[in-house]
């Protein structure tokens, strides 16, 4: 089997069937070998370490000029399989008239948070702009594939500092089809992993820029870790 196969199947298991996902769990280019930012972001163990189960919290928050903010939550349950291996998971993705329904996912082992995230994000700009979603899910993927930026970090998390990585991508800034999404050529998206918080995800952060040097963004939503009620075991090396 190919790491291309592999990596496939690997992501499919995590993230369930569901053909939302085809054009982000697939390889985004010919070469066989991932990104460091594709892996940090879609093969990652993230769920193992968890004492379970757990429900992981994030705080959600969009804000900007270009439609009213608000403020809700994102829940991802997780759970020992019926096994008694690692892990299912279920999700609750914001409340009300926002929530995004998701299927449960019977074997996960990255944070489907991440993918949780980028649906959404998807779907919101097919609202606003009525472009396709499988091409913004394309231009997103090749980002994470060839334009991705890493750094490393100290953040504070519940009352101290952790070590994390920090991973930028500007998918529409070279779109092609950038004079159709000019609204969008801006937007930035900043994941932030860390092994020392549950799940691994600290938050996910996307914004696009206002007109003007110092301009409010136009639109920022958010995606952060709230404090958890069981902490995550350390990794081993």
């Amino acid at each position: 089997m190919t790491l291309r196969q592999t990596f496939r199947q690997t992501a499919l298991r995590c993230l369930g069937t569901s053909a939302l996902w085809a054009a982000l769990a697939a390889p985004a280019g010919a070469a066989t070998e991932l990104s460091p930012a594709e892996r940090a972001l879609f093969t990652t163990d993230q769920l193992s370490t968890l004492r379970l189960p757990i429900t992981l919290r994030y705080r959600f928050e969009r804000s900007g000029s270009l439609e009213a903010g608000f403020e809700d939550q994102v829940a991802v349950a997780v759970r020992a399989q019926a096994g008694g291996g690692c892990c299912a998971t279920a999700a609750e993705f914001l409340s009300g008239p926002r929530r995004l329904a998701l299927p449960e996912i019977e074997s996960a082992q990255g944070n489907p948070a991440i993918l949780y995230f980028l649906e959404h994000d998807i779907r919101e700009m097919q609202r606003r702009t009525k472009g396709q979603a499988n091409y913004f899910r394309k231009r997103i993927r090749m980002a994470v594939y060839q334009g991705a930026t890493i750094a490393e970090v100290s953040l504070p998390y519940q009352g101290r500092s952790v070590k994390a990585q920090q991973i930028t991508i500007a998918p529409f800034l070279d779109d092609p089809l950038r004079a159709r999404f000019e609204a969008l050529a801006t937007k930035r998206y900043v994941f932030t992993l860390s092994d020392a918080v549950p799940g691994g995800v600290l938050s996910i952060r996307t914004q696009v820029d206002g007109a003007g040097a110092g301009a409010p963004p136009l639109l920022a939503e958010e995606m952060s870790l709230m404090p958890a009620a069981a902490a995550v075991a350390p990794r081993q090396p």
